[in-house]
């Protein structure tokens, strides 16, 4: 157990072919050029900052965004499941996400958020993320190393942010309005640190030092 300050530094993946044809995502699907020359750039930002595991989704475009950045970091790469998207219903993946059959159902799942339990089908609902994203907090608590990088993807990220801010009283109102408001760009980078000495001192173990800090990629 380490009692120092550890630093997480989460990066969503760069742009995937599927983000840049607007279609709906599951795991599969890898990064556009754009996404691989995030990836580079982010790689080439992040390399004198001592990370010593990347610990990135199962995803296609994780993957190979992790692969990418560490090109510079070479570290240790391990794969969890932790990190992966928020679990979109089967019913739109691979299809046009403008669609009118996809926007009816996104619209209705988004709205759901509300209710903490609701399931349109085989989605990952408001509890399970949140539950997911606290077991991924609890994880990197754990870990042996103070310099970790974690490359996942936006609205799971967006919740280890909520959890983070809110804590456990984190409902799912809440997080609909940080949903709306604060955006998570591919390859932006969140600092995080944690402290477990804060816990016996009665502070806040967890706090966000930056958020969707992503840069410019200057041709």
């Amino acid at each position: 157990m380490i009692f120092g300050t550890k630093t997480i530094y989460f990066v969503r993946h760069g742009q995937s072919a599927n983000n840049a044809a607007k279609v709906r995502q599951g795991s599969a699907g890898g990064l556009s050029d754009e996404g691989e020359k995030q990836a580079l750039f982010t790689g080439e930002r992040l390399k004198n900052n001592k990370i010593e595991i990347t610990l990135s989704s199962p995803y296609e475009r994780a993957q190979d965004t992790a692969g990418i950045i560490n090109k510079y970091l070479h570290t240790q790469t391990e794969t969890t499941s932790l990190l992966a998207e928020r679990r979109n219903p089967s019913e739109v993946i691979g299809k046009d996400a403008d669609s009118e059959e996809v926007t009816r159902i996104m619209d209705v799942i988004d709205r759901s958020f509300h209710d903490d339990e609701y399931h349109y089908s085989d989605e990952e609902n408001f509890t399970e993320l949140k539950s997911r994203a606290r077991e991924l907090l609890t994880l990197l608590e754990h870990r042996p190393e103070k310099h970790i990088l974690c490359v996942s993807h936006r609205i799971f990220l967006k919740m280890v942010f909520a959890l983070i801010e809110q804590g456990d009283s984190l409902t799912s109102h809440d997080f609909v309005k940080l949903d709306f408001y604060n955006k998570v760009e591919n390859t932006a980078v969140a600092v995080c640190t944690y402290k477990l000495l804060n816990k016996w001192l009665k502070k806040k173990e967890w706090n966000i030092l930056a958020f969707n800090d992503y840069g410019r990629i200057v041709e």
